[in-house]
């Protein structure tokens, strides 16, 4: 077994797989494998923990002195963790096959160790690397012995209790100021109708005393 990222056979970069961590958000990372010899070398990829990750192609056979890319995935996790730090790690099998080999072509035993064949291994280390949404989301969700994960958590909800008032000042204040001008309209029209109904009644009062006057002026 050969060093982090090269062995006789091929050569991987980047040495470790760096994923942005981010809930509910996959992540992945690109790995570029070279064939550094004269011969077809096929390869496969294992991971301690399949199920978190997606690799495209895990197995493959690369021509002489040709490169292929690797995508890692990591699927959307629902929990941080710890600390962001990641025990997960990947090895790299190589070994030689012969030349024109398809990867459907590949025995079962390819990557089995033996010793009629050279079967090199790389390990990868994985490491996580946090947003600014990741560490603000990780530190109000963690839970340490000295509490300060519940102090962060009761001053964010402080804060937007806070917020959530001063909104509903405003728009109470606004109700008002909106009703106070709704009562004015409405004591305006009322005046209005009034002075109109007053001028009516008064007109029609100065017209029946002429009328009266005419009647109780004319002779009989």
């Amino acid at each position: 077994m050969s060093g982090v990222g090269e062995n006789q056979l091929i050569s991987i970069q980047p040495d470790e797989l760096k994923f942005l961590f981010e809930l509910e958000k996959q992540s992945y990372c690109d790995l570029k494998v070279s064939n550094k010899t004269d011969n077809y070398v096929a390869f496969k990829v294992k991971t301690t923990s399949p199920k978190k990750y997606f690799v495209r192609p895990n197995t493959g056979v690369i021509q002489p002195w040709d490169s292929c890319i690797i995508r890692v995935t990591l699927q959307a996790q629902r929990e941080y963790p710890p600390d962001l730090q990641c025990k997960d790690k990947f090895l790299l099998q190589s070994t030689t096959v012969p030349p024109h080999t398809d990867v459907d072509e590949l025995p079962q035993d390819t990557f089995t160790k033996d010793s009629s064949k050279t079967l090199t291994e790389c390990k990868l280390k994985v490491s996580y690397i946090a947003t600014s949404t990741t560490q603000r989301s990780s530190e109000s969700g963690a839970t340490s012995g000295d509490g300060n994960g519940s102090e962060s958590i009761s001053v964010t909800a402080i804060q937007r209790l806070k917020e959530e008032r001063d909104a509903a000042v405003k728009q109470t204040q606004q109700l008002q100021h909106d009703l106070e001008m709704l009562k004015k309209r409405r004591s305006n029209s009322a005046n209005g109708l009034s002075l109109k109904l007053a001028a009516m009644v008064g007109l029609i009062g100065l017209i029946i005393g002429f009328i009266l006057k005419l009647t109780l002026a004319s002779p009989t």
